[in-house]
Formats: C-alpha cells, sequence, structure tokens
C-alpha cells in the first residue's frame, strides 16, 4: 500500500487555508471547496501533466471546474505552488498567503474562476452552472486538432447534473469519442439549500452515465488509492467518468451542516475549524510541515499557441466559383447566408478555424466548411447551448471557431454566450434566417432581439484592452457578407453576425472594403437620411426610390452594417438633411435605432431620430414581402414615415 502522509498532510494545510480566505473575504463556499480537497490535490499535485509556471502550454492538461463556487480549493493549491498569473508579457509568481486576497477588488483570485482578470490557469468562466463539461469537451477537440495527446479534467457537482447543457456535453464527448476527457462528479449529496434530489444521488447518476455510453468508475472521493486509480485509468473505447462520493465540509463539523452552501465561518468558528483540523491531522497520523515531496508533478509536451496570423478569404469572385455559384455570380443575386457558407469555406484555408454547427449546416451553408475540413469540423447536433461552450473551448485551446445555427436557436445559448463572453474568449458566432424576411416559417425560427441582445455586450469593454467585448456585424448583400465574415476571423474578440434567407441583389463591387464600426453612404440625398441595416437596406432603397418618384424627395441611404457603430459621422450627414434621420429595422428595438438615438441624445447637432422596427409579434406569411407589410415596414410605409418627417422639417 503506498504511503500518502505528504498528501494527507497537504490536504491539510489547503483546508486550514481554505477555511481562512472565505472567512477573510467575508463569503464564498468552503464547504464545498473543502468536500474537493483530496480530488484537487491528487490532480494538481500528482496527476495532471502541467507546469505551474507556464499556464500558457497548449500542451498541458487542463482543469475545468464547471462547479465554480468550489474555487477556493483551487486557487490554495495554486498559491501554495507558487503558480504563475497575469499575462506571458507581464508574468507574476504567487505566495501561499496571496489565497487570503480572495474576492478583493485588485486580486486576480474572482470569485468565481475568470481566466480573463488575469488567471491563466483557467480557460472560461465557470459559475453559470452546468457549462464547464462543454468547455472541456471544445479543448479536447483543440488538443485533437493540435495533435496533443493533452487530457482534461471537468469537475461538475452533483446537484448541477440537473442542468441539461451537462448531458448534452456528455452526448457531444461520446459521439465525438473524446477519450481525452475525464468527467468528475462531486457527489456530496447537498446543493444549496437541501439534500439534493434522488435523480442526482452518485446510483442514479452512475446509471445514466453508463447509459450515455461512458466507463464509469464510483469512488471515495478521499480514499488516495481511489483517486489516484481512477484518474490515471487509461480511457479504451470509452470516455471515463468518476462518480465520487465526498463530503461537504470535509474536515470541519460545522461546515457539513446541509445550511452551510455559501457560509463562511465567524472568527470563532474559524478557531474551532482549525481546532477540527488538528483533530484530523493527529487521526491521519501528519504534522505540519510533513507535507515535503508531495508534489510530484509530471512534466507535459510543450506546444505553443497556433501563431497568429492574417486570415484571407482570397478573392469573393474565386470563392463563388469555387463552390460553383457561376450563376449567382453572373446575375449578381445571393442570399447573405449562402455567402457566409463560401467565405467560411475560403477562410478554412488557414488551420486556425475550425468550424462547429447545430444539424443546420445545409441552412447555415458551414456545410461547405464541413466536407472540405473534416478533421477541423465538429457538428453539435440539436444543443446549442452545448456547442457555444465548445466553441469558447475551442477558442481557449488556440484556434479560431466559428459556430453557426439559426439566429433564433442561437438565443438558446445567451448565457453560454455571455459567459464567454466574460471570458474573453475569441469566438465567432453567425445566426442565419434571421428577421422577419423569413416570412412563411414564422415568429418560431426568427430571430428579433438577437440585435438588443448582441448590442448590450457591444457596449461593455474587456478588461484586458478596452475594446468591445463583441462586435456585431449585419451584412446587407453577397458581398458584404463574404468581407465581414473575413473581418471576424481577423478581430481578436467576439463576433455575432446575423445572415438572412432570402436572396438578395449584390450592392458592392467584389473588391468592396469593411471597417469595424463602419457604414456605407449608399446614395446621397439632401431631404431626409434613411439608416437600414441587413435586408432592410434592399427595402430602405426601394422606399428611397418611391420618394423620389412620387414626391420628388431625396433620401439619403446609409448601410449600418456594425455595432458599435460610428454614429458622430451619421449624426453629421443626418443634419445635412434638415436635421432627419430615419431607421428602419427588422427586429425588435434595441438595435440600430437605439445606437443612434443614444448618440442623438448626445450630441449638440439636434438631429430628430425616428425609429421603424417589428412592433407586433410577427405570424407566418408566405413571402417577405407579405411579412414586411404586416409589420408595416414595407416600401410605403418607410416612404411615408419620411415623407411625414419631410413635411414636419419645413412646416
Amino acid at each position: 500500500m503506498a504511503d500518502y502522509k505528504a498528501l494527507d498532510s497537504k490536504a491539510i494545510k489547503l483546508a486550514r487555508q481554505v477555511a481562512k480566505m472565505c472567512t477573510e473575504a467575508g463569503s464564498g463556499h468552503p464547504s464545498t471547496a473543502m468536500s474537493l480537497l483530496h480530488i484537487t490535490t491528487a490532480l494538481m499535485y500528482r496527476v495532471m501533466r502541467y507546469d505551474p509556471k507556464n499556464p500558457w502550454n497548449k500542451g498541458a492538461d487542463r482543469l475545468v471546474l464547471s462547479g465554480g463556487h468550489a474555487v477556493p480549493v483551487i486557487y490554495s493549491a495554486y498559491c501554495e505552488l507558487g503558480g504563475v498569473v497575469g499575462t506571458e508579457n507581464q508574468p507574476s509568481e504567487l505566495r501561499f498567503d496571496d489565497a487570503l486576497t480572495l474576492r478583493e477588488g485588485d486580486s486576480v483570485l474572482d470569485g468565481h474562476p475568470n481566466p480573463a482578470v488575469g488567471f491563466p490557469f483557467f480557460d472560461a468562466a465557470t459559475g453559470s452552472l452546468g457549462q464547464g463539461l462543454s468547455v472541456a469537451a471544445g479543448l479536447a477537440c483543440g488538443a485533437r486538432v493540435a495533435g496533443s495527446d493533452a487530457k482534461m479534467f471537468c469537475i461538475c457537482g452533483d446537484g448541477e447534473s440537473r442542468e441539461g447543457q451537462i448531458w448534452e456535453a456528455l452526448d457531444y464527448i461520446a459521439d465525438h469519442k473524446l477519450t481525452n476527457v475525464c468527467t468528475i462528479f462531486n457527489c456530496n449529496g447537498q446543493g444549496q439549500s437541501d439534500y439534493v434530489s434522488p435523480q442526482q444521488t452518485a446510483a442514479t447518476l452512475q446509471a445514466k452515465l453508463e447509459a450515455f455510453g461512458f466507463d464509469v468508475k464510483v469512488i471515495d472521493g478521499h480514499d488516495w488509492e481511489q483517486i489516484i486509480g481512477a484518474l490515471t485509468a487509461e480511457a479504451t473505447d470509452k470516455p471515463i467518468a468518476i462518480v465520487a462520493n465526498t463530503v461537504k465540509g470535509w474536515g470541519v463539523t460545522e461546515l457539513q451542516d446541509r445550511s452551510y452552501h455559501g457560509k463562511v465561518l465567524t472568527a470563532d468558528g474559524l478557531a474551532q475549524a482549525m481546532a477540527d483540523l488538528d483533530a484530523k491531522a493527529a487521526e491521519l497520523g501528519v504534522t505540519d510541515g510533513s507535507d515535503a515531496g508531495a508534489a510530484d508533478i509530471p512534466a507535459a509536451k510543450l506546444i505553443a499557441a497556433p501563431a497568429a496570423e492574417p486570415i484571407s478569404a482570397g478573392s469573393f469572385e474565386d470563392a463563388m466559383k469555387a463552390v460553383g455559384w457561376d450563376g449567382p455570380l453572373a446575375d449578381k443575386k445571393l442570399s447573405t447566408r449562402r455567402a457566409y457558407g463560401a467565405a467560411l469555406m475560403a477562410i478554412g484555408a488557414n488551420s486556425q478555424v475550425v468550424g462547429i454547427d447545430a444539424d443546420v449546416q445545409n441552412s447555415t451553408f458551414s456545410e461547405m466548411f464541413a466536407k472540405k475540413y473534416v478533421d477541423r469540423y465538429f457538428e453539435a447536433r440539436i444543443a446549442e447551448q452545448n456547442m457555444v461552450s465548445v466553441g469558447a473551448g475551442l477558442a481557449a485551446a488556440g484556434r479560431v471557431p466559428f459556430i453557426s445555427t439559426f439566429a433564433k436557436f442561437l438565443s438558446r445559448g445567451y448565457d453560454q454566450i455571455e459567459m464567454a463572453a466574460i471570458s474573453h474568449a475569441n469566438l465567432k458566432m453567425c445566426g442565419s434566417h434571421a428577421g422577419i424576411s423569413l416570412a412563411a416559417d414564422g415568429p418560431s425560427q426568427m430571430a428579433l432581439a438577437d440585435v438588443a441582445f448582441f448590442r448590450s455586450l457591444a457596449h461593455s469593454r474587456r478588461r484586458t484592452d478596452g475594446a468591445p467585448t463583441v462586435r456585431v456585424m449585419l451584412p446587407s448583400d453577397a458581398v458584404s457578407a463574404f468581407r465581414l465574415t473575413e473581418l471576424m476571423a481577423n478581430v481578436d474578440g467576439m463576433c455575432y453576425m446575423r445572415t438572412h434567407r432570402p436572396d438578395v441583389p449584390f450592392i458592392y463591387d467584389f473588391d468592396e472594403e469593411f471597417t469595424e464600426g463602419g457604414f456605407k453612404h449608399l446614395i446621397d440625398g439632401e431631404d431626409i437620411a434613411i439608416v437600414a441595416s441587413g435586408y432592410m437596406v434592399h427595402v430602405a432603397k426601394q422606399a428611397a426610390e418611391l420618394l423620389e418618384e412620387t414626391a420628388g424627395l431625396s433620401a439619403t441611404l446609409i448601410d449600418a452594417y456594425s455595432i458599435p457603430l460610428d454614429t458622430d459621422e451619421i449624426l453629421r450627414i443626418g443634419d445635412d438633411c434638415r436635421g432627419q434621420i430615419l431607421v428602419v429595422e427588422d427586429n425588435f428595438a434595441g438595435g440600430i435605432g437605439d445606437e443612434i438615438c443614444a448618440a442623438a441624445a448626445t450630441s449638440d447637432l439636434g438631429v430628430t431620430v425616428r425609429t421603424m422596427h417589428v412592433n407586433d409579434m410577427p405570424k407566418s406569411a408566405k413571402t417577405p414581402a407579405e411579412t414586411l407589410e404586416m409589420a408595416s415596414l414595407s416600401p410605403k410605409n418607410i416612404a411615408d414615415v419620411a415623407q411625414e418627417m419631410f413635411d414636419g422639417s419645413v412646416a
């Protein structure tokens, strides 16, 4: 029988620090953290192949803490190991007592795992439960692309296993045979407010996992022999899942009460906890300082992140011909979703790019990438939440992931998108079939709130460099969709592009250039400025022509294709058009209209802005024209409002 006295001593040392750091912070989850003392110690001191001094090595094993509230135990161990934080250009080494800075405003030890504040040992922000296993799956896919044998260890809670995304991830891991993912369920039997449901007991979890096709190992989560044996087991044809029976608050009597989730010890309680841990140490036959030699960390293969090279889509004309679209090229008419597919295949020539879709690749047209770059395409099936978090994992692995699905279905993953944004993930998203131009399929398939959601993120800033948390791209024709896909691939950070279903005429020359925050001044007029984006640019163009024909009014037309938007210049253009700006959108409020209204409210120009957007919940209609008519967004509707605004300006 192996001697684990050094590990026992280390576990006691970490337990003391967990209790102290949470009491010092005045908040935290010491009881959950202590249930993971032995698993964490085994992973970080004996099993994982990594270097605490180089957390940026893409060839190292990774630890994803899906139950992020247990993070004090990870921090405690990482500080004790002198782990490095900060950036590769400005690294710094932690000391053991740095663990006591938990949750302080200037500390890298956030309340839940957050790599963006300077803790690169973690690959993604977690804490919104159920997402970490998908991130681990994405990291595993990244390792596969890189030819790395790195393992991904992911710790989930038993109560957390109620989250559906956990099972989406398990399906995905089994589908893609990701045997380099080791899933660990911390079964301490307690949730936040009560004991876990019978559906989340260790025995039930074991049965579920076996039914999902996993090699399940049930262990005592405080027994070194069983823990290390399970963690070092080699997966064969089935991925491994560990069901670890643990004690919440291990070693401290008071913390074992089910009322102690998210509750820290008082000063008196802390003193008693130290006494409890003294007694536990005596029971185990260890003393302070007897943990020498506990750290025996295996070396990892050194793999650098893929070089960040410019990603080119090449010639628009060549890309169209490469996918056999000579007809649309000649007719100069194609949908933005199709152009996205051609662009994705074109940029796929760069090995940094990977693709993921959610069972709609033949509608988003990511299928062209999937067929050409089989080893860099990962089918997620109908599990959008998992897909988003897998994408975040692939981004953390150093790839440039493009995830594609209907924009409406992407809304299921808004929480996952926000968590990826917290992580500053370099994730690219394309939502197709957006807006009411979808028509016949009806509102259950139309994305209408997406622009408002992503605009809210676009006006938050990344902590690392002050850049927008997300850039939003709203292409109006095939050329702009093609070039904006290329632009997204080269932007450092999260991007969302909205594409539509109907074929539309080309607006731009094949060599037109597009920039972040930009817009295009398509028609120059003097009586009113009309601002539109996406499909509505074509509708607004018809409205401008109608105004010219019926009323002799000359309208400026602006294609606002990007958020955050350079609104200052648009306001100046509007000021030259009698101070009148009309914004038209095929989505709910909160999009481009609000972008320009917010700018106008703080401008000295005194322009008047009126918005037209989808007000009523739409329904099916056979054609986009019918849907626009029902929503009062037809060319005539727009022309009538523009006429009304002009008349008011000259009254």
